[in-house]
């Protein structure tokens, strides 16, 4: 997004024109670039590192009306777009009325899913709508690989919905993967698959929130690992990786993409019954900042919690103040550090120079037991991950 097109958003500061735009984010803006609405807990899979323990369907779910208020409230703060995920947000039988909605009120979307709800009908009604991107999740080049953080047949599942959607004259989608030890050397061929349908790949950083706390420690890439991920990432800067990897900027030149924590400043995550939390990676109440359903809705929640214009405020350097790297990394992740018992003026818990190797020795050593997610709405009695199962689903809406 070029930055003459977020002037209108950026709030007046003392000696703003002195400041690059990175500084004026800091600052928040009067409105989100971007923000991700999770329509639904229901999913039909179980992935190990499910950022919010998505499952079973929370009976508390945003109405369609409700959901439709929360479009014509985005469509009055001029966000561009919305990001909506889950759970899998296919399963609710008013998707592609929410859809509709938000083209039909200049809302564009980018919709996260795992591809399983994506038929041959599904994908010529999806290429037939404006303003959509989709983004099919995979975490492996192949089956071996994915499968066993997706589950059994999430693989095949997600290259079906991708064949759909060629077929279907879609157009370029997006494949998106969050980076592993055990995928980060099939970094290439997840390009590969890519390129072979003329999608863009984008790349994510996984963070130990949701079911992600009790696998992390083993699926989080090594030090070597986040070298090896941080120079091809260089080398391919039509990669997308949004504001994933700053972490790893202390390596050298800074990656495209944000390169700052946007959490309560320029994003944002508004859960399926309305909750607001400063970012899609810290579902937890201490970083709750209210509800749409309250008076004033989203948009009093994103100008007045006390929460998010905390996190406006300048912040300290905190353990990382004598890192000569601070500048480039920004202190790293704050999802990250928390969910690992870590404070959040300390450094990331990847820091690449090494910088949070004695906090997390302290940690374990002390025995200190650390954060998880306020809810876990994983079904009981499911294995994680679990085989592929397709739900039935209600009669769309027409």
């Amino acid at each position: 997004m070029p930055p003459e097109q977020l002037v209108h958003k950026i709030p007046a500061q003392p000696a703003a024109a002195t400041r690059p735009l990175v500084e004026e984010f800091k600052f928040g803006l009067d409105a989100p670039i971007c923000l991700t609405w999770e329509l639904t807990y229901a999913c039909n899979l179980s992935c190990v590192h499910c950022l919010s323990s998505s499952g079973r369907r929370d009976p508390r779910e945003l109405t369609t009306e409700e959901c439709f208020r929360v479009i014509d409230e985005l469509e009055r703060l001029q966000v561009f777009y919305v990001n909506i995920g889950g759970g899998e947000p296919m399963l609710r039988a008013d998707f592609f009325e929410i859809l509709e909605y938000a083209a039909a009120h200049n809302v564009g979307v980018k919709f996260s899913t795992n591809g399983t709800f994506i038929d041959a009908a599904a994908a010529r009604r999806l290429a037939s709508m404006d303003y959509l991107d989709i983004q099919i999740s995979i975490d492996g080049a192949d089956a071996q690989v994915n499968d066993l953080v997706r589950g059994e047949g999430s693989f095949a599942a997600a290259r079906a919905a991708m064949d759909h959607l060629a077929a279907a004259d879609f157009g370029p989608f997006k494949i998106s993967l969050v980076v592993t030890r055990h995928n980060v050397s099939q970094l290439d061929e997840f390009k590969e698959i890519a390129d072979s349908y003329g999608a863009q790949l984008r790349v994510t950083r996984l963070r130990p929130s949701g079911r992600g706390v009790d696998s992390w420690a083993e699926l989080h890439p090594t030090q070597a690992q986040q070298r090896e991920l941080y120079y091809w990432l260089l080398d391919r800067p039509t990669v997308l990786t949004g504001d994933s990897f700053f972490h790893l900027s202390a390596l050298g030149d800074a990656l495209p993409g944000l390169n700052l924590c946007g959490a309560g400043r320029v994003v944002c995550l508004i859960d399926p019954v309305g909750d607001v939390y400063a970012c899609p990676f810290v579902i937890h109440d201490e970083f709750l900042a209210g509800n749409i359903r309250n008076e004033g809705g989203f948009t009093k929640v994103w100008r007045e919690s006390d929460l998010f214009l905390s996190l406006r405020e300048p912040e300290s350097e905190g353990a990382c103040t004598s890192c000569g790297s601070y500048d480039a990394c920004q202190g790293g992740c704050m999802a990250s550090k928390f969910f690992v018992g870590l404070e959040l003026t300390d450094p990331d818990p990847e820091c690449v120079l090494g910088n949070a190797e004695p906090y997390l020795a302290a940690l374990a050593t002390a025995g200190t037991a650390v954060p998880s997610s306020t809810a876990d709405h994983s079904r009981p009695g499911v294995p994680v991950p679990s085989p592929v199962t397709l739900r039935p689903t209600r009669r769309q809406r027409v």
